[in-house]
């Protein structure tokens, strides 16, 4: 089961079970289009209309565990419009059940007791920063150096036991955070949860940062003190460039960007 919030005064909050993300579509992002486990070499364009995702389970055996992932491959490789970067020492996508280097599934590489503990959503794969357990999210035109926003954001957790401490943070253009949400704890053992945000009051994000768990893989998962957590697929709105005059990014020069320059008119940065 999934639940939705009442608006919180400019965004709707969506989260719940990771079933959530096929309703995702209908709400979070409507006449979207999942492209979850779709092959890199078949990567379904950006359109007006269209939601986009970040297809882990497409990721190559070459660029999966034992092996980091290439930084640019959502952009570059696949060119779906975004860039990951840690504070860490980069990022894995979990090996695949029948990859040439026998390495063990659901980061089974990194500790072996992980794929007892690690529910994929769409398989077989799962996504995870390493040094650190912060993911930042930026957006650009789809194969462009182009900075760019999106109206959403959602992403589905395996594994979120301690309540309050997995979050995605939304920064708008300018890096003026739109807020930090928490994803909803589930009791047991390999579990899914969903969160996603979008922004309905002309808000638009240009950035995300997703803490996961209470630390970066390594240790055992031994809540409450220490909670492991990875990720599955990303879901968000397709990726605007801003143009001249356009405050909020959302690709159009409208009242609301006024609203906003009226707003902070007189205003200096702190």
């Amino acid at each position: 089961m999934y639940r939705t919030t009442a608006r919180w005064g400019e965004h709707r909050v969506l989260a719940g079970a990771a079933l959530a993300l096929l309703v995702v579509l209908a709400v979070l992002l409507p006449a979207g289009r999942a492209t979850r486990g779709a092959p890199l070499a078949a990567a379904v364009p950006l359109s007006a209309t269209g939601a986009n995702a970040a297809a882990i389970d497409g990721v190559p055996d070459a660029a999966s565990a034992p092996n980091n992932l290439p930084l640019q491959i959502f952009n570059v490789t696949s060119p779906r419009g975004v860039v990951f970067s840690t504070p860490g020492i980069g990022f894995q996508v979990s090996a695949g059940p029948t990859n040439p280097t026998a390495t063990p599934v659901e980061f089974g590489n990194l500790n072996p007791t992980y794929p007892t503990i690690f529910q994929t959503f769409s398989p077989p794969k799962l996504f995870t920063p390493l040094g650190s357990n912060l993911t930042d999210v930026t957006f650009f035109v789809a194969g462009s150096t182009t900075p760019a926003t999106v109206s959403g954001f959602g992403a589905v957790f395996t594994n979120v036991a301690n309540p309050n401490t997995t979050s995605i943070q939304y920064f708008d253009f300018y890096g003026t955070s739109l807020g930090t949400f928490f994803v909803p704890a589930t009791a047991g053992g390999k579990t899914l949860s969903f969160l996603g945000v979008t922004f309905n009051a002309g808000e638009r994000v240009g950035r995300v940062r997703i803490t996961t768990g209470t630390t970066a893989l390594g240790p055992n998962d031994a809540p409450p003190g220490t909670n492991i957590v990875v990720m599955d697929d990303f879901i968000y709105g397709e990726p605007v460039a801003c143009i001249q005059a356009d405050i909020n990014c959302d690709g159009i020069v409208d009242i609301r960007d006024y609203a906003i320059w009226h707003q902070h008119f007189g205003q200096t940065p702190p």
